[in-house]
């Protein structure tokens, strides 16, 4: 088995519980703004809503199709464009609210903190994100995770998003190992395990939802606790 002295985690969707957090976000907010009264949905339908065109947006920002604007003001409108408002129905300061309320949240996957305190005494660890800066740090110090990383690399500081394997370069370089050195862990085939690939890194494909995939990543986990049979 290989041996590694540094481990590159995304955060979103691998050790911040995205999902069970924005959800209890849009739970919130359903009720802050009243949703209710339009009468076209409920809650759980505005969070699917929701889930989807996100997920559609962050894929064409990932893909530079978009800008981090553009992502931010069109997700709430088309979300309740779709459930059937009109534009102008849309509530103003809904999407920060949004932004302001779900990085405080502080769900993350199951063994995260047990697996980041057994690997913290043996590797250096790192997180390299997509994510937006300001919510990013956010996350990471609301769900007291920050103290476990020595370098946070986000697509924003250094001009790069994943799969654009200069990211991980840039990763590389500011930690000064070379790249059989280092291991990625992700949930996105796309952005996390072709990315790290390109870039030389071997790869751990975190997919709890056991997602079936042509992709042929170094390793593939369901469960976190499951990193401990690989380091």
């Amino acid at each position: 088995m290989k041996t590694y002295s540094h481990i590159l985690f995304d955060l979103d969707h691998t050790l911040w519980d995205f999902e069970k957090n924005s959800e209890e976000t849009l739970f919130t907010l359903y009720e802050e703004f009243k949703l209710a009264e339009h009468g076209k949905f409920d809650r759980d339908s505005f969070y699917k809503k929701y889930k989807f065109v996100n997920h559609r947006l962050w894929d064409l920002y990932n893909k530079g199709k978009i800008t981090q604007d553009e992502l931010r003001n069109q997700r709430f409108i088309r979300t309740l464009t779709g459930l059937g408002l009109e534009a102008h129905e849309v509530p103003e300061g809904l999407s920060k609210a949004y932004t302001d309320l779900c990085p405080t949240k502080t769900a993350v996957f199951p063994f995260t903190y047990d697996l980041l305190q057994y690997l913290q005494p043996k590797y250096g660890l790192h997180i390299v994100t997509n994510g937006f800066k300001d919510t990013q740090y956010i996350k990471l110090n609301s769900s007291k995770l920050h103290s476990y990383f020595k370098e946070i690399v986000t697509s924003e500081c250094c001009g790069y998003k994943k799969p654009d394997k200069r990211i991980f370069e840039h990763t590389l370089e500011r930690i000064k190992v070379k790249p059989q050195d280092c291991l990625m862990i992700g949930d996105n085939i796309e952005c996390d395990i072709k990315g790290a690939k390109a870039a030389g890194i071997d790869q751990v494909f975190f997919n709890p939802e056991n997602y079936k995939h042509r992709c042929k990543p170094t390793y593939e986990i369901q469960c976190l606790s499951q990193l401990q049979q690989i380091l």
